[in-house]
């Protein structure tokens, strides 16, 4: 918390974070061109803002692309302000929504958080169902999680699984964890009310990829969340932009409450039992 409020003090860094915030996913480069600050300069000021989990850093080929993390400002308001200001709460609301509003011409999402937790625990929760479950609200993807293997997706608790052509391109347990998203199905279309005609339009665009990278970090993990190969303009996009925040601040309470615990505890009474 003090590394974000550090962070946060200096004027030039958040020039960085509103430039992050107006289009996410650029270059040290592109980031230069708008501020009156050398190169040198600009690296050190990233470099606060990586180590305070504001920034991440991804790479693409030659390129280092950086993006704007709000996971940390969200911690601010859950844990620490709500405590003394209700104003304050509210002001901080509305950062945090215009910092995870997706800008338009993004053609990826990423997502970083620190969980208390091990990464053997975190992989768990991301693999198997019975954790699954918990944080998306009775539904998420089923899979023996082999390379190549089919994913089943359930919307909810009582929903039949799905097979909606989605596989494993890689599985290296406990550290990274890919596969491909589903189109639009249907199955949605009943949900949101979309007419035949609205649904072919969405069924155009291409699919989609989530990719979950597992980092141990002293007696945390970082998680970071990268789901890519968006077309500009993509609706799918603009849904997943709003979904996973909440998905993942699900998981991170279910795994620092220790949770995971309680329901191996649990299944392993039913089977004695």
């Amino acid at each position: 918390m003090d590394a974000v409020f550090k962070a946060l003090a200096d004027p030039s860094r958040r020039r960085l974070l509103d430039g992050l915030n107006s289009r996410d996913g650029q270059t040290l480069r592109e980031l230069c061109a708008g501020l009156d600050m050398t190169r040198q300069a600009v690296t050190k000021h990233l470099a606060v803002l990586e180590a305070s989990g504001l920034v991440t850093a991804v790479r693409r080929g030659r390129d280092k692309l950086h993006y704007l993390n709000a996971a940390p400002v969200n911690d601010i308001a859950d844990r620490w302000i709500n405590q003394y200001d209700r104003g304050r709460v509210h002001a901080l609301a509305d950062l945090k929504r215009a910092l995870e509003d997706p800008a338009v011409s993004r053609t990826e999402f990423v997502y970083v958080t620190y969980i208390r937790t091990t990464p053997e625990k975190l992989w768990r929760a991301l693999t198997e169902p019975v954790f699954i479950r918990r944080y998306f609200e009775g539904g998420g993807p089923d899979s023996d999680w082999a390379v190549g293997s089919p994913i089943r997706w359930k919307m909810s608790a009582d929903d039949e699984s799905h097979d909606w052509e989605q596989h494993v391109l890689v599985a290296e347990p406990p550290r990274r964890l890919s596969y491909t998203w589903h189109n639009y199905q249907p199955e949605m279309a009943e949900m949101f009310g979309w007419n035949d005609q609205r649904l072919t339009e969405l069924r155009q665009e291409k699919r989609s990829k989530v990719t979950f990278e597992i980092e141990p970090v002293g007696s945390a993990v970082k998680l970071t969340v990268t789901h890519d190969d968006f077309e500009p303009d993509s609706e799918m996009l603009k849904g997943i932009s709003g979904g996973w925040p909440g998905i993942l601040s699900n998981l991170k309470s279910l795994l620092e409450t220790d949770q995971i615990v309680n329901i191996s505890s649990d299944e392993q009474a039913m089977q004695g039992a």
